[in-house]
């Protein structure tokens, strides 16, 4: 009986452990392919590339990290009170507009 039961849990530890994308490796994997975009970015920016090139690339690197902190900050506000999620879609609207609005003016 014992038994049994140390199996199920040390299988139910090693399927979550190696199976579900956790926080670490997001954030890892996330900033690996944010380095090649910068870096791609930068390269092209020495060798004297247009800038609508370099810029599209690190608007690109810009909006994947933004996309993967808002779904994480999503989660710490989901269970929250309603404040805290008006105060998390203005933020975000703010960020967005901070990125659109010099684009279009500039």
């Amino acid at each position: 009986m014992a038994n049994s039961s140390k199996s199920s849990k040390s299988k139910s530890t090693s399927s979550s452990k190696s199976g579900m994308w956790g926080l670490n490796k997001i954030s890892f994997w996330t900033i690996v392919a944010v380095t090649v975009l910068y870096a791609v970015a930068l390269i092209l920016a020495a060798c004297g590339v247009t800038s609508v090139a370099v810029s599209a690339l690190q608007g690109v690197a810009a909006a994947m990290m933004i996309i993967i902190v808002s779904i994480l900050a999503w989660r710490y506000v989901k269970p929250k009170q309603v404040v805290w999620k008006v105060l998390y879609f203005v933020c975000l609207l703010i960020v967005i507009a901070g990125i659109i609005v010099p684009l279009v003016i500039g």
